[in-house]
Order: structure tokens, then C-alpha cells, then sequence
């Protein structure tokens, strides 16, 4: 049985954009912890993605732009909590983890926290995927200062700070447009270990070369976008010269995020 919550007010938003993961819904779904409500975006799935999260308790949000971004963007308007969370929709990440990611926001001592994905067997991260998350690493220090080990799809932030960052990317630039504006406008940013499984049917967006490529061009356009009006773009010569430290991987004391075998 799920445990999701279906209405307001919850500790913490979980959005989940989504095209075409019936087969990985009911595990994903079953994993939000309680007192987290589940926002599945469908993006306009055909396999009746959106039917089956409204029967397992889901709040179902349609948006009929295709694109990453705009499923993303479509789920943290429909937000009411004062943390959102996001979360890929195919099984890879479990949402029982969550909190561990969001506690530094609620605590305080974040304003975003991505998760670093350690993949848990052959599979999870291809090769061609990998290669452009150095790629994009590298793109990002370069641009802002920030060391990051991954993009890290499992996020944390609040609602209302997110909302302020003006968001427009709409595509697969969206959480790397995130966490740019993020470090232009001095948030404090985070890594958390999370592991990370194969996921459930084929990737949109990363499935193959040409596509993880594809978005790593697009994400390029991101990075030479100019910052919103009244915020100075620092490069990262510029965030060291500051004193702005660049954020390590946080972990809890003595632990280590841990998920059960995924049961799929």
C-alpha cells in the first residue's frame, strides 16, 4: 500500500516529473515517507502514468509541455510546502530518502542540497552518462566556483527561495539553470551521498550518446546565460577570490544514506 499523503499540509513536497513510468510508480510512490506529499507531473504519458499515481494517492499535476523543465517548474508552482524536494519518477532513487537530503535545508544550514549519486551495480550509470557529468562538473566550476561531484537529480530547497531564482529553462537545463542562479545569488550549496540504481525502462533525456550529448549542449546554453538583472555572474577565480568555500560532500555523522534492494 502507498504511503503517500494526498492533500496539505505536509513537512515536505516531493515532485516527481513524469512520462511514461507505470512500471515504476508503485515502488516509487510506496517509498514516500509520511508526512511527504507525492506531486506526480505527467508530461503527457500514454501509459496511464497519471491514472495510476491518482489511484495510489498522488496529487497529479498535467503538463502538456514536453520537456523536463516545464514538468519541473509545473510541480513546484503546484507546491504548498515550505521545502520541495524533486525526485526522478523511474525507480533509480528512492524517495525514502528525502529526508536525509532535505535536512540540512530544514535545519538550516543549506539552501540547496543535491543528492551525489553511487551507483549500487552494473548498469545504473552507463558510461556515456558518467562522461557528461564530468563534463557538466567541470562546466559548472568553471562558472561558478562550485566543486560538485554530480547534478543530482534527488534535490532539496525552499519553495519560495526556488520561486525567486526566476527559473525559464524548460528542458534539460533546468536543475543545472537551478543550481547556476543558485550560487550566483550566494546560496549555500550541498552534496549528499545517495545511491543510485538502475532505473526502470529507458531514459528520455540520457538513454544514449547522442541524447546525453544533446543535453549536455543544452546545458552549455545555460551556462552562458547572463545572471537576472542586479546579480554579478562569478566565474571561479572570482568565488575563491571571495572567500566563498566550495561545499563538500556532507554526510551525517557516522552514517551513510541507505536504501533497501529496490523490490521491482
Amino acid at each position: 500500500m502507498s504511503r503517500v499523503t494526498g492533500t496539505p499540509p505536509s513537512a515536505l513536497d516531493v515532485v516527481l516529473p513524469c512520462l511514461d513510468e507505470a512500471a515504476a510508480l508503485p515502488w516509487v510512490l510506496g517509498r514516500v515517507p509520511p508526512g511527504c506529499r507525492a506531486i506526480v507531473v505527467d508530461n503527457g504519458s500514454t501509459d496511464g502514468s497519471a491514472e495510476l499515481a491518482a489511484s495510489l494517492g498522488a496529487h497529479v499535476v498535467r503538463e502538456p509541455r514536453r520537456g523536463f523543465g516545464a514538468a519541473c517548474h509545473a510541480g513546484l508552482l503546484a507546491a504548498t510546502a515550505d521545502v520541495v524536494c524533486f525526485c526522478d519518477c523511474d525507480g533509480s532513487l528512492d524517495p525514502a530518502l528525502l529526508p536525509f537530503v532535505a535536512g540540512r535545508v530544514l535545519d538550516g544550514t543549506a539552501d540547496l542540497v543535491l543528492g551525489r549519486r553511487r551507483p549500487t551495480g552494473r548498469g545504473a550509470w552507463p558510461p556515456h552518462t558518467r562522461a557528461a557529468n564530468l563534463v557538466l562538473a567541470r562546466m559548472i566550476r568553471r562558472r561558478t566556483g562550485l566543486r560538485l561531484g554530480d547534478l543530482g537529480p534527488m534535490r532539496a530547497a525552499r519553495r519560495e527561495a526556488l520561486l525567486s531564482l526566476g527559473l525559464t529553462d524548460r528542458r534539460s537545463g533546468y536543475p543545472l539553470q537551478m543550481v547556476v542562479r543558485a550560487a550566483d545569488a550566494g546560496w549555500r550549496v550541498r552534496e549528499v551521498d545517495v545511491p543510485y540504481a538502475p532505473r526502470t525502462g529507458r531514459s528520455k533525456v540520457t538513454g544514449t550518446w547522442r541524447g546525453a550529448w544533446h543535453a549536455v549542449r543544452d546545458m552549455r546554453a545555460v551556462l552562458d546565460e547572463p545572471p537576472p538583472h542586479g546579480v554579478a555572474r562569478r566565474s571561479a577565480g572570482e568565488a575563491e577570490a571571495a572567500g566563498r568555500p566550495s561545499p563538500p560532500v556532507v554526510r551525517d555523522p557516522g552514517t551513510t544514506a541507505r536504501t533497501e534492494e529496490p523490490d521491482r
